[in-house]
């Protein structure tokens, strides 16, 4: 077994960045009313817009209609010209406020109302496995499910595009939901419920609506955090196997919250997670993304409602986002939340190019008909940098020739579409430079290779040497297992320093070509509407929350009285930052190694998760000083906490360091000592000793306050202090760091510290 935690440092440029966001809050102010839309036309055009309002007294006394009643008082009137109501959403639980239809002017005018706080424009987030199980270590002998840890009588709910009836939510083996459990598919879901699917709901404009899925994002994510088994999955032939997923016996409630494709508007989420917070549910697992970076935790629904379901046991799961490889690209950095990035496994899908100069290189394509004739070498066409869209094509003659085309744009999938209408006989994706080695073996309708933008690269230079003459093959290889290094992160995972100075992403799970449900036929036989069901192979952040979702819910089975901040802990310090080989992770994008703002803790260990020996629990009172810390005002922190009491302009503050959290992230100037504290609860029955060894970057002195941690037994606490300091600038080698502080008994626990340097 092994426990693991995080060290962390910042550099000049990294700092300047870091405190630019910290203290965001403009002359201490908070605006009544946002609208930064910049158009005069917004003027006549209703908006949805979040309203929080005080809590009225005895608010927890109130019917459902009474409260509504308080919230349409502060609305022009509650019907507008169309006859619909104005009154989208009224929250109980999330927040107290309102989602309403407003004109700007609507919304400033409430500013003189006695009870009125804030309000903004709602924010729209955008949607962001045969094998996972088994590469995490879940059904080795002696783990998890081995011992009959399957997640029973644990609730997931899922917000995402709803659910589609597949193999994967048959209630075979499984339990009836636990008595707790509030939920169920009410009838205009159009979803049935059995023991697997015990809750569906559809959030719309505060319409109930149906959580049936048209798109197969939300099935695809429900399926990675609890499907069931199902015997004989495969995409097109490929990767086949029994697929299930994480938490495989955890029940599932379904809110359905994003429509029109892939958009999830605020007020929905809002408003589901209030649900699910009366519902009972016990994790929320959430693969949304953001539109556009928010500079208030209270601007993005997700880590807004996530806050009020902490303080209801409520663990939340949310991804980084698919924003890499560039720094500061990360969605949701709140350290009541979960954020989980991307990983590539061991398995690849193989499609290897072979160029008529007898060069071949490996790629990666789900669909491998055995019609395709390889030994023909075929002449390459190249339509430029238009991604091979319909039009570019027009212009090039690509009948039975291979087109090559530039990765991104527009997906992969309807690129080949385009050259197989074209008459193209095949196609070769070449990476641009930001994806680096990620590629995707995606179920695509003519025979394909995508290839990394080093590989990409050669074949273009090949193409442009020789022009007409050059030719070349795609060469099917099948699935292939035990590919290194692995696991790696993938490129487009979102990457940090955050606003609050939190290390994240917490961890790092499975995102790459993950099998899962899937509503819709794929490949050359593809349909626009569901049919029989599938399994499909998509890539995203999106897939790696669900793997940590499930995760949770294990933990929940063995641990269910451990609250959200222990089990936050026991993934984050139980996680591994080096890969099969005992390497550090490889970063797909430079393939070197990544560094501790791509990587955070590491890569998910189920196993070591669900006996960490010792966790770091936060107390969530403390968050209101954390967040006057951020330079929240007042205000602010009452419209996120829902209560008063807490003065920001006296309270005393606390550095994000000093939260109790399963990693340290400090900023470091020349002769300065920062101080840390932590303390760990001992969750292992058995009397045990915890000596302490301390790895730190060159030039940086870590000490500790003891050497040792003893504990007689379950329960028992201990308190350790960390003096961090600049020993020797000329050592540092980069203005960031990493190292981690290492307790070993007969397992060992890792606290993962970040380093920030100074200009020098």
């Amino acid at each position: 077994m092994e426990h693991r935690r995080p060290l962390v440092l910042k550099c000049c440029v990294l700092f300047l960045l870091l405190n630019s966001l910290a203290f965001r809050v403009s002359e201490g102010q908070l605006l009544p009313v946002v609208d930064d839309q910049g158009d005069s036309t917004t003027s006549y055009r209703l908006r949805t817009y979040i309203v929080h309002v005080k809590r009225p007294e005895g608010a927890r006394l109130l019917t459902g209609h009474e409260l509504k009643q308080w919230h349409e008082s502060f609305l022009p009137n509650t019907t507008l010209d169309s006859g619909k109501r104005r009154l989208i959403y009224s929250y109980r639980e999330v927040m107290s406020g309102f989602a309403a239809k407003l004109t700007p002017e609507e919304a400033t005018a409430m500013r003189s109302m006695e009870g009125f706080v804030y309000a903004r424009l709602e924010a729209t987030h955008r949607i962001a496995t045969t094998h996972t199980p088994q590469f995490l270590g879940l059904s080795q002998t002696g783990r998890a499910w081995d011992s009959g840890n399957e997640g029973k009588g644990v609730v997931i709910g899922v917000l995402d595009s709803g659910i589609w009836p597949h193999p994967s939510f048959g209630d075979d083996g499984m339990p009836a939901p636990p008595q707790k459990f509030k939920g169920s598919c009410i009838p205009l879901s159009g979803v049935t419920c059995n023991n697997k699917i015990v809750g569906a709901m559809g959030f719309l404009e505060g319409e109930e609506v149906i959580a049936i899925d048209h798109h197969g994002h939300g099935t695809h994510v429900a399926g990675i955090a609890a499907g069931n088994f199902v015997e004989g999955a495969e995409v097109l032939g490929m990767a086949a196997g029994k697929a299930s997923g994480i938490a495989p016996k955890a029940h599932l409630s379904i809110y359905k919250v994003c429509f029109d494709d892939v958009d999830c508007p605020d007020s929905d989420i809002l408003a589901a997670i209030d649900q699910a917070i009366e519902d009972r549910v016990d994790i929320l697992s959430m693969s949304l993304g953001t539109t556009a970076a928010t500079s208030y935790y209270f601007e993005d629904g997700v880590q807004l409602g996530s806050l009020t379901a902490l303080r209801h046991g409520i663990v939340s799961v949310t991804t980084a986002g698919n924003g890499g490889p560039m720094f500061n690209t990360l969605h949701h950095d709140a350290p009541w939340v979960l954020t989980v990035g991307a990983t590539s496994t061991d398995r690849r899908i193989r499609a290897k190019v072979k160029l008529g100069n007898g060069e071949e290189f490996a790629g990666e394509s789900a669909y491998q008909p055995d019609s395709f004739d390889s030994s023909i070498m075929r002449t390459i066409v190249y339509p430029g940098e238009d991604h091979c869209s319909a039009e570019s094509l027009k212009t090039i003659d690509v009948r039975d020739k291979i087109v090559l085309c530039s990765a991104g744009e527009t997906e992969e999938v309807e690129k080949g579409k385009a050259v197989s209408e074209a008459g193209g006989a095949a196609m070769i994706i070449m990476n641009r430079k930001k994806d680096g080695y990620t590629t995707s073996a995606e179920a695509h309708v003519l025979p394909v290779s995508h290839l990394s933008y080093e590989d990409g690269s050669k074949v273009l230079a090949y193409f442009k040497s020789q022009k007409s003459s050059s030719t070349a093959t795609i060469i099917f290889g099948g699935t292939v297992f035990e590919q290194r290094p692995s696991p790696t992160v993938a490129s487009f995972s979102s990457r940090g320093p955050n606003n609050g100075n939190i290390l994240k992403p917490d961890v790092l799970a499975p995102g790459v070509n993950i099998l899962a449900a899937w509503p819709f036929m794929v490949g050359p036989d593809a349909s626009a509407t569901p049919s029989n069901p599938t399994f499909n192979m998509i890539s995203g952040t999106s897939m790696a929350a669900p793997h940590v979702a499930g995760i949770v819910a294990l933990i929940k089975n063995s641990h269910p009285n451990w609250s959200p901040s222990a089990i936050h802990s026991a993934i984050i310090t139980s996680a591994k930052d080096t890969d099969s080989d005992g390497n550090y992770i490889i970063d797909e994008y430079t393939n070197e190694a990544a560094n501790v703002f791509a990587v955070g803790a590491g890569q998910v260990n189920p196993s070591g998760a669900l006996d960490p020996g010792l966790v770091y629990e936060i107390d969530p009172a403390i968050y209101p000083k954390y967040l006057c810390s951020l330079g929240y005002t007042t205000e602010m922190v009452e419209l996120m906490w829902h209560k008063s009491g807490v003065q920001c302009e006296t309270e005393e503050h606390i550095n994000p360091w000093d939260l109790n959290y399963p990693s340290i992230s400090v900023v470091l100037s020349p002769g300065e000592v920062i101080k840390v504290r932590r303390t760990v609860n001992h969750v292992d029955g058995s009397a045990e000793t915890y000596r302490a060894k301390v790895t730190a970057p060159p030039g940086i002195a870590v000490e500790l306050s003891k050497q040792e941690l003893q504990f007689s037994g379950l329960d028992k606490e201990d308190t350790f202090d960390i003096d961090i300091s600049i020993e020797s600038l000329d050592k540092t080698s980069k203005p960031y760091g990493r190292g981690k502080i290492e307790w070993d008994s007969d397992v060992q626990q890792h606290l993962n510290v970040e380093f920030g340097l100074p200009d020098s």
